[in-house]
């Protein structure tokens, strides 16, 4: 099934969120990092301003920087409802509310447009979309990332994430997924599987991070070669 535009609703995370939800020290900075499903984030773009380069990977890569603008302005309001029929899910320390919440996502996603064309032509955003397996060859990347969609969007099935986790495992030494909730903020039902299928050949730890927006989401995964 091809992928639509109309069926994503695009939310854009910082720098420093990503710095916070992956335990990002300066030693991981300096590393070959390559983010899936990446989005709008405006990770990259500020990475790449800071003289860091990250590789980015998302289905969306394949609009324009009009069409993603589109969207995000179609969108905005209705994740913002929804936000405010569920913020008792959410705790709202360092982001203080619900206007600083929009105006940090809509900053994030604004920085994001304004690299993205600059991005496209250094190959800094690529089109792809997990589980399919991407050019790269094997142990390319020392650090692989995925930030609000393995283990959260567990109804993808067991299958889509042991081929997703698979294909990161193989162009990366490490890989870091956050959060390790499902969409109901319980922990992922998949996670004790995942655990059982990648032991053998894998280090696995759940670790704390210093982030929590998602009540309890303030754990990550980290997946290691041996």
């Amino acid at each position: 099934m091809s992928f639509e535009l109309e069926n994503t609703v695009p939310w854009g995370r910082t720098l420093a969120e990503y710095k916070s939800m992956f335990n990002l020290g300066e030693c991981d900075l300096s590393k070959r990092i390559i983010s899936f499903g990446d989005g709008p984030a405006s990770f990259n773009s500020e990475m790449n301003m800071l003289g860091k380069k990250v590789t980015s990977l998302d289905p969306i890569y394949q609009f324009s920087k009009e069409e993603l603008r589109q969207r995000i302005d179609e969108t905005k309001d209705i994740v913002m409802d929804q936000m405010t029929e569920n913020k008792d899910n959410f705790i709202w320390t360092t982001i203080k509310g619900l206007s600083e919440l929009e105006q940090l996502r809509m900053g994030a996603m604004s920085n994001f447009l304004a690299d993205y064309e600059i991005g496209l032509n250094e190959n800094r955003y690529l089109m792809h979309e997990l589980p399919e397996s991407t050019n790269f060859k094997a142990q390319n990347f020392d650090l692989g990332l995925s930030s609000h969609f393995l283990l959260l969007y567990s109804k993808l099935g067991l299958d889509f994430h042991i081929k997703s986790i698979s294909e990161m495992l193989r162009v990366c030494k490490e890989i870091r997924i956050f959060p390790i909730l499902n969409l109901n903020a319980e922990p992922s039902e998949l996670l004790p599987k995942i655990e059982k299928v990648f032991k053998k050949d894998f280090e696995l730890n759940i670790e704390p991070v210093n982030y929590e927006f998602q009540k309890d989401g303030n754990k990550m995964l980290r997946i290691q070669r041996r």
